[in-house]
C-alpha cells in the first residue's frame, strides 16, 4: 500500500473531519445560509492570493530537487489555471456582493496562510512540500465532490463552486499530485516522511479551521 493511503486510513476521522465538515454537509442539503458562503468566498480568495507564492517555491523545488520533469509539468499546469481562479473569485464575489478590498482575513485564515509561508522555507523540502501541496488539494476537491453526488440537494447558483473542484479533471490532477508524493515519499528519510505526515494532519486541521470559520465566522 502506498504511504499516503496509509496515512488516510490512519487518520481517517481528522480526513471526514475535513471532506465532510458541517459546511460541506449544509452545501449538500442546501441549508447552508449564504451569509456563511460569502465568508467563505472572501476568506478563500485571501487564501488563494497566498497560495500563488507557495505554488512558485513548490514549483522550485521541484526543478531543482526533482527527477522527473513530468512531474514539474503537472505542478506547472496547477499554476495556469490560479490566474483563472482569482478571476473566477472576483465574478463570484460581484455577483454576491462581496467587497473582496474591504475583507479582512480571520485567525483561521492567518494562521493556514502562515503555514503555507513556512513551507515556503529552504528547511522545507520537495518531498514535504508536495505532500502538503496534494494534501490541501484533495481534501477541496473531495469536499465539494460530495456536493455534486445523486441525491444532493445543492442550491443551483452554488453549484458552480461545487463543480470548480469537485469535477473529475481536478479529480485526476489530485491523484497526479498524490503519485507524486508517493514517489517522493517512496525515497525519502523516515525523518522525511514522519515530517511529511505531520504536514498531512496539519493540513487537515487547518481545513476544518477553515471551514469552522466560515460556519462560525470567528
Amino acid at each position: 500500500m502506498e504511504i499516503t493511503e496509509t496515512w488516510l486510513r490512519k487518520h481517517r476521522p481528522m480526513y471526514l473531519r475535513a471532506t465532510q465538515h458541517p459546511f460541506i454537509l449544509s452545501i449538500r442539503d442546501a441549508s447552508l445560509p449564504l451569509s456563511s458562503f460569502k465568508r467563505w468566498l472572501g476568506q478563500d480568495y485571501i487564501f488563494v492570493r497566498a497560495f500563488v507564492p507557495f505554488i512558485a517555491s513548490l514549483l522550485v523545488k521541484a526543478w531543482k530537487e526533482g527527477d522527473d520533469e513530468a512531474n514539474v509539468d503537472i505542478i506547472l499546469s496547477g499554476i495556469a489555471t490560479l490566474n483563472d481562479e482569482v478571476s473566477w473569485f472576483k465574478r463570484e464575489a460581484s455577483k454576491w456582493g462581496v467587497s473582496l478590498d474591504s475583507i479582512v482575513p480571520q485567525q483561521a485564515n492567518l494562521v493556514y496562510c502562515s503555514f503555507l509561508e513556512s513551507l515556503m522555507s529552504a528547511q522545507v523540502d520537495y518531498t514535504q512540500a508536495v505532500t502538503a501541496f496534494w494534501a490541501i488539494e484533495a481534501v477541496y476537491q473531495e469536499s465539494f465532490a460530495h456536493c455534486l453526488e445523486d441525491g444532493c440537494k445543492t442550491r443551483d447558483e452554488l453549484k458552480e463552486t461545487c463543480e470548480r473542484w469537485g469535477n473529475d479533471g481536478f479529480g485526476q490532477y489530485c491523484r497526479a499530485l498524490q503519485g507524486i508524493a508517493n514517489r517522493q515519499l517512496e525515497k525519502a528519510s523516515d525523518q522525511v516522511v514522519e515530517k511529511a505526515e505531520a504536514l498531512f494532519v496539519r493540513v487537515l486541521e487547518l481545513e476544518v479551521e477553515f471551514w469552522n470559520m466560515s460556519v462560525l465566522g470567528s
